[in-house]
């Protein structure tokens, strides 16, 4: 075991660039499983059947299937019929469409969350239904769905390492390669290992303030909660696959 080592690695190019594109990877899918799960959400609780039907479809293809089988599929599959992605758009795109699912359960239960009086009410006031969804139900839901959101962040950067079996150059994929050089996998996976553990105290960090930031209860209060206990209240109820 050498901690120089590991050191060298940590301040290496080559796992620097694997971490920044281990991070790309996981905001990128991120977003757009956010906007996938936005859709499919709107779509379940819409009043056509073949809107609920695509709905009830997406759920069960991608919830159904690992992760690494759609990354695989996307990657080696596409081409066959003429659609032809990097790795990276493969990558990313297999992660959008699987976290795309998770979240527009999260996204559908928060909005289900507010009670429909309050909705309700805001017709009678003369609110347009787009204008009830802007200022009365996504307010409230946003705080409720923030938790789980955060903990699908920190799970989608764990994820991000199976993109390695498309050759995208990530955290896992460097360590590997690096590791298998010199056979030195303790120090390598170390290294790793902190990069990740940096990563998602980050994630839970801004989550944490974010948290703050939207509930009123915190921001009346005088005393500020430890960034502590609200990274660690906010890692109850995460999502298991």
């Amino acid at each position: 075991m050498s901690f120089d080592l590991v050191l060298q690695y940590l301040i290496s190019p080559a796992f620097f660039h694997g971490a920044v594109t281990t991070l790309l990877i996981t905001l990128y899918s991120l977003v757009f499983g956010v906007a996938v799960g936005v859709i499919i959400a709107l779509l379940q609780d819409s009043n056509t059947r073949v809107g609920r039907t695509v709905a009830l479809v997406y759920l069960w293809l991608f919830r159904g299937t690992p992760v690494l089988f759609q990354i695989i599929f996307i990657y080696n599959v596409l081409p066959t019929f003429g659609i032809r992605l990097t790795a990276m758009v493969s990558a990313v795109l297999a992660l959008s469409l699987n976290e795309g699912a998770y979240m527009a359960e999260i996204i559908r239960s928060g909005m289900q969350a507010v009670k429909k009086g309050q909705r309700t009410a805001a017709l009678a006031l003369g609110m347009k239904p787009f204008a009830v969804l802007r200022h009365v139900v996504i307010p409230q839901a946003t705080r409720m769905i923030l938790p789980p959101i955060g903990n699908q962040m920190v799970g989608m950067l764990k994820l991000s390492a199976l993109v390695s079996v498309v050759a995208v150059e990530e955290l896992m994929l460097v360590a590997n390669q690096t590791a298998s050089s010199n056979f030195r996998y303790f120090e390598a996976l170390t290294a790793a290992g902190i990069y990740y553990l940096v990563l998602t105290t980050l994630f839970m960090g801004v989550q944490a303030l974010i948290e703050r930031r939207l509930d009123p209860k915190q921001r009346r209060k005088g005393p500020r909660v430890g960034l502590t206990e609200r990274m660690l209240g906010s890692s109850r109820g995460a999502t298991v696959r």
